[in-house]
């Protein structure tokens, strides 16, 4: 009797819940555009608009997402407040210069990931859902630390100067982080919807390789420091061309490593049928459907991000395409995903061949991320390592 009061308890509580959290989503962006209507043009007013429209479906029954958003905006206010008009307080407050500082956030997000990883791994092999759980709120944990970190270095580069401000995605340091958050976020979302946490030291070691990336280009480069943005960047195209390529990139990442899992799953089973891992392990058929899925959604914010930066490009450069290495080397992501989603979709291909595609296509979406920078040079090369 007691549990089945509860269960209609908790029946009856979702949708006042939820109905909370649009109805705050629709506060906050009123009051976001009431409180800045006059330096914000009709793009940003948009942008706005979908966010909330976006983030009040996403938390209307994702409890962690509502959680972590009420956090990074609370943190992110109290870090902004403590600034002031004064830079150097970065340095001489105890709260920011340890925590809320964006350097510091993006310290706490590099360890927090990769303690989630060593966790995660931990609790796949000692079979410990608890241990598990704790990678979970490792993962909470430094996603919402990243999140605070941009927020607050977006606040920062317009301490260096209005000239200066602007939203942090603009070069290879700051979308590093970026991935990381975000690549984070999907596989959150999944983990509670699958309701398994088996997976998440696979992909949660992209994430790791990301962050010391970021950690060693920091430290070598020096990349870091806030600087202005080169004139091509100065487009309010910036602002969603570049999280949709993001979302679409984390999406290919994480299909990726489910991959890997996959296959190491299968190869596993070969050789013990009834080894305790394999069992711990999600069932086959729910990694191939998972990788569709994600793959899926990749694709269609890469579509997107293809589409928007051809409209930037016509705006910043005078034409559509021009065939510079970042944008040939995206048509070929493109293309890839698009054949891996073709012969899923006709031809029925699951399994381990599909499993290996989306692994290859890691590497094919890496240099087009990545690779392009290092080795080739175009109308891109403000992104160079």
């Amino acid at each position: 009797m007691t549990a089945h009061l509860s269960t209609m308890s908790s029946t009856q509580q979702t949708p006042w819940s939820a109905w909370f959290w649009r109805i705050l989503m629709v506060l906050v962006s009123i009051g976001l555009i009431g409180t800045y209507y006059d330096i914000l043009d009709y793009y940003e007013i948009t942008i706005i608009a979908l966010t909330a429209i976006g983030m009040g479906f996403l938390g209307q029954y994702w409890p962690g997402f509502r959680w972590h958003s009420l956090a990074v905006a609370a943190l992110s206010l109290i870090a902004v407040s403590l600034y002031g008009q004064n830079l150097e307080a970065g340095e001489s407050n105890f709260w920011l210069s340890y925590i809320l500082a964006s350097q510091s956030a993006f310290m706490w997000m590099s360890a927090l990931f990769v303690m989630a990883t060593v966790t995660y791994f931990a609790g796949n092999i000692f079979h410990s859902s608890f241990t598990e759980k704790v990678g979970t709120g490792l993962t909470w944990s430094a996603v919402t630390m990243g999140m605070i970190g941009l927020m607050v270095r977006w606040r920062e580069s317009y301490l260096h100067g209005g000239d200066i401000g602007h939203i942090p995605v603009s070069n290879l340091y700051e979308v590093f982080i970026l991935f990381s958050v975000v690549t984070a976020l999907l596989y959150l979302f999944y983990e509670r919807r699958y309701q398994t946490r088996s997976l998440g030291g696979f992909v949660l070691l992209v994430i790791s390789a990301a962050v010391i990336f970021q950690l060693w280009y920091s430290l070598e480069r020096n990349a870091d420091e806030i600087q202005p943005l080169v004139p091509a960047l100065q487009s309010y195209w910036m602002k969603i061309h570049v999280p949709a390529n993001f979302i679409g990139y984390g999406s290919f990442s994480m299909a990726a490593m489910i991959g890997v899992a996959y296959v190491l799953v299968v190869w596993r089973k070969e050789v013990n049928p009834d080894s305790r891992w394999v069992k711990a392990m999600p069932e086959l058929s729910l990694m191939d459907d998972l990788m569709y899925k994600t793959i899926a959604l990749g694709f269609a914010f890469f579509t997107l991000a293809t589409i928007l930066g051809a409209l930037w490009a016509a705006e910043a450069w005078g034409g559509y395409w021009s065939w510079d290495p970042k944008e040939t080397w995206a048509l070929i992501v493109w293309l890839n995903y698009a054949a891996w989603l073709h012969m899923r979709l006709t031809k029925g291909w699951n399994g381990k061949p599909m499993a290996w595609w989306a692994i290859v296509g890691l590497f094919v979406t890496l240099f087009a991320f990545l690779g392009v920078n290092m080795f080739l040079s175009g109308l891109h090369s403000y992104g160079t390592l």
